[in-house]
């Protein structure tokens, strides 16, 4: 996934609310008549509806946003990866982006492994494959800016993420008259609950949705070509996922670099 996703459908549809706002503002000022109040209502009517959808779905959301997991994802696109994301609280954080095929994954590079806990954040690296051999791992312990840049990259893939995406379109959809909606999908076995939406000048209905577990299953929105859906899940991350690789080389940044 890229960072730039959903940021198109939501400029667009703040455009669109700041439009029809100003509008019916300086209609009120010229106009006392029922045509006015009618028009105003209709737009709070679909901004509370759009809100009571939304609401619903990520209420669902958050009750599992503090929940031991681990849940495999396969991406779509160009460029397929396999990825595994996994929580242990308070700290414990593992996240791997495996292309397929040895291609570039979802973060535009050839592996990506974040392992988060007690100690801190790492970034690390396997060795290659032309190497022949098993060890050789290195990791580099990130930085407060540093883990902040590489979180944006699995930040895709958490709950908090579309919480916030979706409590934000829903109001510019609203104002924009679009309408959110809710409905279901099994994908792998797996029954959701999404939201589906669509935005004005961008082709195609956006839809995410959450198992019943509390963790995203499936997301794919218009204004982008990948995608990614659930494969597996556990409520029981085995705690190796949260450490370092056996053997590891590890690095510190310098502090001007962290």
């Amino acid at each position: 996934m890229t960072t730039n996703t959903g940021r198109g459908i939501l400029a667009g549809r703040y455009r669109t609310a700041g439009v029809v706002a100003v509008a019916l503002m300086l209609a009120g000022l010229g106009m006392t008549g029922c045509g006015v109040v009618k028009a105003v209502q209709k737009v709070k009517d679909n901004v509370e509806s759009d809100k009571g959808t939304i609401d619903a779905f990520t209420s669902k959301l958050k009750s599992g946003k503090a929940t031991p997991f681990e849940a495999t994802y396969v991406t779509t696109g160009s460029s397929p990866a396999t990825i595994v994301y996994a929580v242990m609280p308070p700290k414990g954080l593992a996240f791997k982006d495996t292309p397929s095929g040895g291609s570039s994954g979802s973060t535009g590079i050839s592996r990506l492994d974040i392992v988060a806990n007690a100690s801190g954040e790492y970034s690390c690296t396997p060795p290659s494959a032309s190497s022949g051999t098993s060890t050789g791992w290195s990791c580099q312990k990130l930085g407060t800016v540093s883990a902040a840049t590489r979180n944006k990259i699995f930040d895709f893939y958490t709950p908090a993420h579309w919480i916030t995406f979706l409590r934000d379109f829903s109001l510019a959809a609203g104002f924009a008259g679009d309408k959110v909606t809710s409905s279901t999908k099994t994908v792998n076995g797996f029954s959701m609950n999404c939201v589906d939406f669509r935005a004005s000048g961008v082709p195609g209905t956006s839809r995410i949705c959450s198992t019943a577990q509390g963790i995203l299953g499936y997301v794919k929105v218009a204004s982008n070509a990948t995608g990614f859906e659930i494969k597996s899940y556990s409520a029981s991350p085995p705690a190796s996922l949260f450490e370092l690789p056996r053997g590891a080389k590890v690095t510190r940044l310098q502090t001007g670099n962290s």
